[in-house]
């Protein structure tokens, strides 16, 4: 599946979790999978905590974040060298 149809997978509905991204209009947000897999659950641990999920939504997550920490800048400010 290519990007554009994973990330149509990943919706937003003002009125489940105040409009985060969502999984296919579930109750689960995409940073709560995220979150998972940043605290060392697999793939299939995310899978078996909701059967209803497909590995393509779990791929949509990443892709999702991906994106939007692709168009993050991060500016350094100047210090003072120490004396």
């Amino acid at each position: 599946m290519n990007e554009p149809d994973l990330l149509k997978r990943i919706t937003v509905d003002p009125s489940i979790f105040g409009g985060k991204p969502i999984i296919r209009g579930r109750r689960i947000a995409v940073e709560h999978v995220l979150g998972m897999l940043a605290a060392g659950d697999s793939t299939e641990d995310v899978l078996n905590a909701y059967p209803w999920m497909e590995p393509d939504d779990v791929r949509a997550c990443l892709v999702y974040a991906r994106r939007h920490v692709g168009h993050e800048r991060i500016e350094t400010l100047p210090t003072e060298a120490s004396p």
